[in-house]
């Protein structure tokens, strides 16, 4: 295998590589972060980085969307990933809203939205 079809290996499946990037960064912001809201962010990046690897699984080089012609013999991409992350995008919207809004709701209660601040007001060991 030259260096050239690597590079040509690379290119074609850089897809995965950005998922697997853009999911390390979303774990390493909910992970790294005290503020609730930045804890989200990292989630809905993680959940961008699925969908971007879902879809890239159905994508077929050189393929056309799947409305079947008569007489026609083209290569078609795989519809169902991309349905499936429609259904997952609906999904992660509603997931962020519910966690935004209790997100308001603690700092209603506690005055702030530092989880290790919180731990600290209910007497419990820090983060």
């Amino acid at each position: 295998m030259t260096i050239t079809e690597i590079l040509l290996r690379l290119h074609q499946n850089s897809y995965y590589f950005f998922a697997i990037v853009l999911f390390v960064i979303g774990f390493h912001t909910m992970l790294t972060h005290n503020n609730l809201i930045k804890k989200v962010i990292g989630m809905n990046v993680m959940e961008t980085a699925i969908f971007l690897f879902f879809v890239a699984t159905g994508y077929v080089y050189g393929g056309r969307a799947p409305i079947i012609e008569p007489g026609a013999g083209h290569t078609y991409v795989n519809p169902l990933p991309s349905a499936l992350i429609l259904t997952g995008i609906v999904v992660a919207v509603s997931v962020s809203a519910y966690a935004l809004s209790l997100i308001v709701k603690i700092y209603k209660a506690y005055g702030t939205i530092d989880a290790e601040e919180i731990m600290r007001i209910r007497g419990g060991e820090s983060l």
